[in-house]
């Protein structure tokens, strides 16, 4: 048996499998992407990652395995289906986006959750999640929200069907990514909500009479 010097750990009591700064970079990285999907679309990221949960290819932590039952992909399957169709009809659209200003925040606070495998309570997990979800979520939320505004102003909602079907496009090409290369997407949603946040910080305060 090797020991340390004085009272130093051993090989004995050291744990192995405890998580190291790059399983937290990853953890962290994944919960960024994949609640920055949430912020196009709310459901279609929880049918994919319960999807591939209950086929093995992504892991999620222990207590949210439920993402991957079969009554939570029927439950996200026929949500996903309603929000995508809603998305297409012109003002209907609208009153979806101020709906999905709560609605998106959650789900990407649960996926974020999820894939915080690296925490094995599940409340903590809850806990990280939302502080780093909602903000990774909103951030899309908002593009998409301001996007949808300028289409409807100009060209009187004619092309919000058309921006929906990209959106849709958008939502599974970043979960695509999200699984593949999620530091690519944290960094690229970090990056963005800075110059949003610098933005609006440079924003002249309104005149008061």
């Amino acid at each position: 048996m090797l020991t340390g010097f004085g009272s130093g750990p051993t090989l004995e009591n050291v744990d192995l499998a405890a998580p190291g700064v790059v399983d937290w970079v990853s953890a962290i990285g994944l919960a960024i992407a994949l609640a920055a999907c949430a912020g196009v679309r709310a459901w279609l990221p929880l049918l994919l990652a319960g999807g591939l949960s209950r086929a093995g290819v992504l892991e999620l932590g222990d207590a949210f395995a439920f993402l991957g039952t079969t009554k939570a992909l029927v439950i996200f399957a026929a949500a996903t289906l309603v929000e995508m169709a809603a998305d297409k009809v012109p003002t209907l659209d609208h009153a979806l986006d101020a709906l999905s200003t709560l609605l998106r925040p959650a789900a990407g606070s649960l996926l974020a959750a999820s894939a915080i495998g690296v925490v094995s309570d599940p409340l903590t997990a809850l806990v990280l999640g939302v502080a780093i979800g909602a903000p990774s979520s909103l951030v899309p939320h908002a593009g998409k929200t301001l996007m949808r505004t300028a289409s409807t102003v100009f060209t009187g909602g004619i092309a919000n069907p058309v921006l929906s079907l990209l959106e849709d496009a958008l939502a599974l090409f970043l979960f695509a990514l999200a699984v593949v290369v999620p530091m690519l997407i944290a960094f690229a949603v970090l990056v963005t909500g800075f110059f949003v946040l610098r933005r609006l910080a440079r924003r002249p305060a309104p005149v008061t009479a």
